[in-house]
């Protein structure tokens, strides 16, 4: 059953993060870097204080282009409302995507202790689909409940 695929096989551990302080211009280089639609923003005590998507850059663009000023820190430009996962041993990818798909996110982090710890982001639950189907049994009824 794909129901029984646990989130934590398919979180992210290492994943790039940004503090409020970085340079948008910076956080767009390395989003694009590594082919990424979006990132977590920690503070110094390694909790989470947003996120910072592709969408966000861009209205952060023609929001300075149509003032004159283009530019800024993250912290300026971030999404602060983030829905983070507290206990990742209690979801399965299921869970995690409907999370994703009510909250129109592409990444959803992960804290332990109020502790960054991780994300998993659509593309991971897509992995783990990709994993699920290529492994399942096929004369399973019921495999994707």
């Amino acid at each position: 059953m794909i129901k029984a695929i646990g989130a934590e096989d398919y979180m992210s551990k290492n994943p790039l993060t940004f503090s409020e302080d970085t340079d948008l211009f910076e956080a767009i280089h390395l989003l694009l870097e590594r082919k990424l639609t979006g990132a977590t923003v920690v503070n110094d005590k390694q909790e989470v204080v947003g996120v910072i998507s592709e969408i966000d850059c861009l209205k952060a663009i023609l929001d300075g282009a149509y003032y004159g000023q283009v530019g800024g820190t993250v912290g300026q430009f971030m999404t602060r409302e983030v829905q983070a996962i507290e206990y990742i041993e209690d979801h399965d990818i299921l869970d995690i995507a409907k999370m994703m798909l009510d909250g129109k996110r592409r990444r959803i982090p992960v804290v332990t202790d109020g502790k960054f710890r991780g994300q998993v982001s659509a593309r991971s639950i897509l992995q783990a689909v990709k994993d699920f189907v290529a492994n399942h049994d096929p004369s399973e009824d019921s495999s994707f409940e």
